[in-house]
């Protein structure tokens, strides 16, 4: 897998691109700010590129914005959105673009190897891997969707890990459940959030979005 590094501390920076050559990717290009970003997307063509939500010059949104326009440069471009903490906007944002090949994870979540490599390869395989503190954080506001109420707690459990960009294998490996009891969960909580089947709409997408929208301030 090719990836591109967009992250202006040093030490962080080079430690990715450390660590990753280690895991054995083609890590083809680091960069420490939005414009020289996207002259790597432009040059190298990657398949994936990490990015710092706060870059130069003002430390805000400017990494946000410039994975916009790579994907937009590079359609398909799978990013992974590094924060410092916990922005629980933009989770939400990006699953609503629909959430394909798109992660927000923690900084912290890069020392745990097993981990961020698992987040890296589900989003570079078209998924979406949302930090397990985001999701952690959003369940304990107040404001439920009125539908979520209608879940049992294993169905809660189920819901929260699909918002962390789990797979059916991976939530059955979680909850020590079969495959099989893992898609009657979802068939049920499809159900309980009145998410008819329809071409038009990703389910799952829709039903973390319920979990998500449901508990931001």
């Amino acid at each position: 897998m090719r990836i591109v590094i967009a992250e202006d501390d040093l030490l962080l920076r080079e430690g990715l691109a450390l660590l990753l050559r280690a895991e054995e990717q083609d890590v083809v290009a680091t960069t420490s700010n939005p414009a020289d970003f996207l002259v790597a997307v432009d040059e190298y063509e990657p398949d994936v590129a990490i990015v710092d939500v706060r870059m130069p010059p003002t430390h805000t949104d400017e990494g946000i914005v410039a994975a916009v326009e790579a994907r937009r440069r590079r359609p398909g471009l799978a990013v992974l959105v590094l924060s410092a903490y916990v922005e629980q906007a933009f989770a939400t944002d990006l699953l609503a673009t629909g959430g394909a090949r798109l992660g927000y994870l923690l900084k912290e979540r890069v020392g745990r190897v097993a981990e961020f490599m698992d987040a890296l390869e589900r989003v570079a395989s078209g998924g979406t891997a949302i930090d397990p503190e985001v999701v952690a954080q959003l369940l304990a506001r107040n404001r439920p969707d009125n539908r979520l109420s209608r879940l049992t707690p294993r169905e809660h459990e189920v819901l929260a890990l699909m918002a962390e960009g789990l797979g059916n294998t991976a939530i059955s490996e979680r909850l020590f459940v079969t495959e099989g009891a893992v898609s009657k969960h979802i068939r049920s909580i499809f159900a309980k959030l009145d998410l008819a089947p329809d071409d038009r709409a990703d389910r799952r997408v829709t039903a973390v979005l319920h979990y998500l929208e449901g508990r931001r301030v």
